[in-house]
């Protein structure tokens, strides 16, 4: 009798989880649609995609700041800021950017990555415009540090 209940039991729990792993993809299957829903996409204008930082000695940081208008009718949502290597760490606008409104990514590049010489990175912005990518430049030159 002990037995058949145990089996009844594990029997529930495991029906309970199946259902809830159904429940889990259907709500990641409604956000990837949402984030596809060209009703929702706006236009947005990059008033300085590629920055040029000039020189800057070995071991510096280094700040660049990307700006963006919303020029279209909808919110503006960044949803990425990509790297393309891990010598930069990226941070953008998490809010909605109104119609009108300018938000930004931020790009905080170390030098002490890699070797001198010229370098040319890039960060790929995801947001809800068509195309959905925008790839943001930078480059400059690093020397090697003084002695």
């Amino acid at each position: 009798m002990k037995s058949f209940l145990l089996i009844i039991i594990g029997g529930a729990l495991l029906a309970s989880t199946a259902c809830n792993n159904g429940n889990a993809n259907s709500a990641t299957a409604a956000g990837s649609n949402a984030q596809q829903d060209t009703a929702n996409f706006t236009t947005a204008v990059w008033t300085d995609s590629l920055q040029n930082f000039g020189t800057v000695e070995k071991g510096k940081q280094v700040k660049i700041v990307f700006h963006v208008k919303n020029t279209g009718d909808k919110p503006l949502f960044i949803t990425s800021a990509n790297p393309s290597c891990g010598c930069t760490v990226a941070d953008y606008t998490k809010s909605a950017i109104p119609s009108g409104e300018t938000g930004e990514v931020t790009a905080n590049f170390d030098s002490n990555h890699g070797a001198a010489g010229k370098i040319h990175k890039s960060i790929a912005v995801v947001s809800n415009t068509n195309p959905a990518r925008t790839t943001l430049v930078f480059e400059g030159q690093v020397e090697a540090a003084k002695q």
